[in-house]
């Protein structure tokens, strides 16, 4: 029989890690007298109370060892949880939010997409600011332990190539992801730090830093203003993407530097050296074409190309300026630099680098193998063979990945809404990518305006892309459960 409490007491005890968190805004609206703290302290004792309640019913279930069901539905369940209690302090918060579209800024926080359906950033209370904030930084650590130790293990779209990097608890479930955990939060919050300092180097005060940085480093682009990051300056910007470039880089790398002050882990990995290749080649060729078509000036020019296109290829979702004014060349061009992602065991989004190495040397395997037909040829990832499992599985995510985009694009239409709009929402939710395409959802606009069904819709998708997909389709499977 299926057990499900050592799940829900995982889930309990994030919710009530997640109602202590509240406090944190809770201080900072007495600080700032906006009145708003009782807000937080209910929404923390609602949380806090029913996370305690299940951790506490299911304590005589936990084990270190999960079943497969169990870590799917844990996976899933983990994020589908804590956006229903992060919600709270929007629908009872000066946002006057209702619930769908509370929820809907939850959990694009926590899935670090970046979408809002909020307006009016400039004048909102400071505590509900640092909330969401807060909420993408949650979200950011956990996409990396989620990357490291759960899709592994699941061997969910070609993760399990990076079963044996950096970290072997001899596949405990539990207590790898509390040694993973444990590791990688001293480098996490040192990024954000370190950020947090250099923006206030550049002039940002203090609050507006921290929030940032936090958004920043999880690569999630909530922003304090209804301009992003248009309301700062030029400095801001190149530290911008620096540390978004960072944060889109493998973790474990950063781990391992720290362990064995050796930067050859970072400089060796061909995924890393691919990113930052694709990153460089597609500002250098945008800013040629902005400089010599559109008239663009020197400095600014480049600058504004390199801030919005590494914002959207990590799947930040910072904006300085409506890309969507700078031509049709550069409309088709985010949206398919938006699919394109940062790195596997990083806070960045979407498809992932490596799985276009892999799908790549595929092609580059078959091709030599219609040349000369009697010839032994694999696929090769960093110099080692992949196996047909891991081929597979790469080759399913990009299928599950297309076919999910298109159904959910169809679903989108059928609410209402434009092709533009349902085509650019449907990929900025399943790649997580934050703003999509036009007038109404693109870099100068919200989500706001989007019926409750499209916004539930785009939730559910999210969800999905942030898990990979097939880690959330699992579980609607008849045969998964039988198991």
């Amino acid at each position: 029989m299926f057990d499900i409490r050592p799940v829900a007491y995982v889930i309990g005890l994030l919710l009530a890690c997640l109602g202590a968190s509240m406090l944190l805004p809770l201080l900072v609206d007495l600080a700032e007298g906006r009145g708003q703290w009782p807000v937080f302290l209910e929404s923390a004792l609602i949380t806090m109370l029913v996370g305690g309640l299940m951790a506490l019913s299911c304590a005589n279930a936990v084990r270190e060892g999960l079943s497969i069901q169990q870590t799917f539905l844990l996976t899933t369940g983990v994020w589908f949880a804590l956006p229903i209690f992060g919600a709270l302090p929007f629908v009872l918060g000066a946002t006057d939010s209702s619930y769908t579209d509370a929820f809907f800024e939850a959990m694009s926080g926590l899935t670090t997409t970046g979408s809002t359906v909020l307006s009016g950033l400039d004048e909102m209370p400071k505590g509900l600011l640092l909330w969401r904030g807060l909420l993408q930084w949650f979200g950011g650590i956990g996409i990396i332990v989620m990357a490291m130790v759960f899709l592994p293990e699941l061997r969910v779209g070609g993760m399990q190539i990076f079963r044996s990097e950096g970290f072997d608890t001899m596949g405990k479930i539990l207590p790898r992801a509390t040694q993973i955990s444990s590791s990688i939060s001293t480098i996490y919050v040192s990024l954000t730090l370190a950020c947090a300092g250099a923006y206030m180097l550049t002039g940002m005060n203090a609050f507006d830093a921290t929030v940032h940085a936090m958004t920043t480093v999880a690569t999630g682009g909530f922003a304090n203003y209804d301009s992003s990051f248009g309301a700062f300056g030029a400095q801001a910007e190149y530290v911008a993407v620096v540390f978004m470039l960072l944060a889109a880089l493998p973790f474990v790398r950063f781990v391992q530097m720290s362990t064995t002050r050796d930067m050859r882990p970072l400089l060796a990995d061909s995924q890393i050296r691919v990113f930052l290749i694709t990153a460089l080649v597609l500002v250098l060729g945008m800013t040629f074409w902005r400089m010599t078509l559109q008239g663009g000036s020197g400095e600014p020019a480049f600058r504004k190309v390199m801030f919005n296109v590494v914002s959207i290829l990590t799947g930040t979702g910072y904006a300085s300026q409506d890309y969507g004014q700078w031509g049709g060349f550069a409309v088709i061009l985010f949206f398919f630099v938006g699919l394109i992602g940062g790195c596997a065991g990083s806070t960045a989004c979407s498809i992932k680098i490596f799985r276009y190495q892999l799908l790549f040397s595929s092609i580059r395997t078959q091709l030599r193998r219609i040349r000369s037909p009697n010839g032994v040829f694999y696929p090769r990832y960093e110099g080692r063979p992949v196996s047909d499992e891991v081929m597979s599985s790469v080759i399913s995510f990009f299928v599950f990945f297309v076919v999910s985009m298109g159904v959910l694009a169809v679903i989108l239409s059928l609410t209402g809404l434009d092709f533009i709009t349902s085509l650019s929402g449907a990929a900025t939710a399943i790649a997580n990518i934050g703003p999509g395409l036009g007038d109404e959802i693109g870099p100068s606009g919200n989500f706001a305006g989007l019926n409750d069904t499209a916004k539930w819709v785009l939730s559910f998708a999210m969800l999905a892309g942030r898990l990979e997909l097939l880690a959330v389709y699992a579980l609607f499977t008849i045969r998964f459960w039988r198991a």
